[in-house]
C-alpha cells in the first residue's frame, strides 16, 4: 500500500513539476516593446515557438511522463533558416536536417521528408515563391532542390561543377541565386531550365568581391542583397549583378557587424541583419541607415541566442493578433531563428504605436 501510495505522490509531483515549467508562449509578461515606452514603439514580441506545444497553449502531462516525453518531430532542435507562405511558416533544422512545417491553421509542426530523388542531406536556406515553390539549397547535395506547393519534388538545379558549399537561395522572376560560400560567389542559375547563367563575385575586399558569403534575399524591384560574412559587412546589386551600395563595417558599435547572419528586406526596402554576435537585429534604411536594433543577448522573453535565420511575413498577421498589445497596430510579422536556448523562434511584430 505505501509503495502504491508513494508511486501516485511521485506521478502527482511529475504532473505539477511539468505544468509548471511550461514552455508555451510568454503571453503573462508586460509587452515588450521596441523602443521601450515612453518612446514610441515600433516593434513588440509577441511569442516564441520551440515545441507543438507552444501552438496550442498545452502543458505537458501526465500521458508525457508515461510514453516518454513528446515526439521530437515536434520540437524544434536548431533552427537555421525561416520563411513563411500563407497559413505556415517553414524551418530547416541543423539538428534533424529536416524542413520543419508550422501549420498555423492546424497549431501542428511536422517534418517534410522527401526520397528519391528530392531526399535532402544537408539542407542550409530556404526560400518559398509566390505559387508555393519551395527552393531548399543543400550544402551536401551541392544542388538546390525545388519542391512543389504541395512538397512533391520537382527538380534540382545545379550540380558539382556549379556548386561547392551552396548556403542559401533566393529566386525573384526567372532567375535563382545561389549563395556559395566556397567559392565566394552569387551562382545565377535559369528557374525553367536550371542551366547556370552567370557568376556574381569573387573573393576579395573591394565592392562586388566577398569573403565568405553565408545569406542573401532580393527585395521587391529585384535588388539582390548578400551578407558579405567575413568581411563584416552587407552588399547590394542591381538585378544586373551590378554592385550598388555596402552597408556596415567591421566593429562592435551600433552599425557595424561583428557576425552577420540572415537578412531580410521589408516592403519599404529597409534592411534587416542579424548578427550572433551582438545577439540581435539591426534595421538599417534603403540609404543604409541604422534605425532601430531590437532583441539583445538573454534568456528573457524577446531576447536572442546565437540567431541566425530571419523572415518577414505580411501574410500570417492574423494568428499572432492575440498576442498583441491593445495600443498597437501591427504591419508584418518578424521571425528569427534562435540556434540554441529555451526560446528556438521569437515572433515580433513590426508596427505603429495608436496609443496616447
Amino acid at each position: 500500500m505505501n509503495k502504491i501510495l508513494r508511486t501516485a505522490a511521485f506521478l502527482l509531483a511529475t504532473i505539477i513539476l511539468a505544468t509548471g515549467c511550461s514552455s508555451g508562449p510568454e503571453t503573462r509578461h508586460d509587452p515588450i516593446f521596441y523602443p521601450q515606452l515612453p518612446d514610441k514603439p515600433r516593434l513588440q514580441f509577441l511569442a516564441a515557438i520551440s515545441s507543438e506545444d507552444d501552438l496550442t497553449d498545452k502543458k505537458p502531462g501526465l500521458d508525457d511522463f508515461i510514453l516518454g516525453g513528446r515526439e521530437t518531430d515536434k520540437i524544434l532542435g536548431r533552427p537555421y533558416a525561416v520563411q513563411a507562405a500563407k497559413g505556415n511558416i517553414y524551418l530547416i533544422d541543423r539538428i534533424s536536417n529536416d524542413i520543419l512545417q508550422i501549420n498555423l491553421v492546424t497549431s501542428t509542426i511536422s517534418p517534410l521528408r522527401a526520397g528519391g530523388r528530392g531526399a535532402l542531406l544537408t539542407p542550409s536556406g530556404i526560400w518559398i515563391t509566390e505559387d508555393g515553390s519551395k527552393y531548399v539549397a543543400d550544402l551536401k547535395r551541392k544542388q538546390v532542390v525545388v519542391f512543389d506547393r504541395d512538397n512533391r519534388f520537382v527538380k534540382a538545379i545545379g550540380d558539382s561543377t556549379s556548386l561547392e558549399r551552396p548556403t542559401e537561395v533566393s529566386v525573384y522572376g526567372d532567375r535563382v541565386y545561389v549563395c556559395d560560400m566556397q567559392k565566394h560567389q552569387v551562382v545565377v542559375f535559369d528557374r525553367i531550365t536550371g542551366k547556370m547563367l552567370t557568376a556574381i563575385g569573387k573573393v576579395g575586399e573591394k565592392d562586388g568581391e566577398f569573403n565568405r558569403p553565408t545569406h542573401i534575399t532580393v527585395d521587391r524591384e529585384g535588388n539582390l542583397i548578400v551578407n558579405d560574412a567575413f568581411n563584416f559587412r552587407i552588399q547590394k546589386f542591381a538585378p544586373d549583378g551590378n554592385f550598388l551600395q555596402q552597408i556596415g563595417t567591421a566593429g562592435n558599435t551600433p552599425g557595424s557587424m561583428a557576425r552577420p547572419k540572415g537578412v531580410a528586406v521589408d516592403h519599404d526596402g529597409n534592411l534587416y541583419v542579424v548578427d550572433a554576435a551582438f545577439e540581435n537585429v539591426q534595421i538599417f534604411s534603403p540609404e543604409g541607415k541604422l534605425l532601430l536594433f531590437f532583441g539583445g543577448a538573454g534568456l528573457e522573453p524577446g531576447s536572442m541566442y546565437l540567431p541566425a535565420g530571419i523572415a518577414i511575413d505580411y501574410v500570417n498577421v492574423p494568428y499572432f493578433q492575440k498576442y498583441t498589445d491593445k495600443n498597437f497596430k501591427i504591419k508584418y510579422l518578424i521571425y528569427v531563428c534562435n540556434m540554441t536556448g529555451a526560446n528556438k523562434l521569437n515572433v515580433y511584430g513590426f508596427g505603429d504605436w495608436i496609443g496616447e
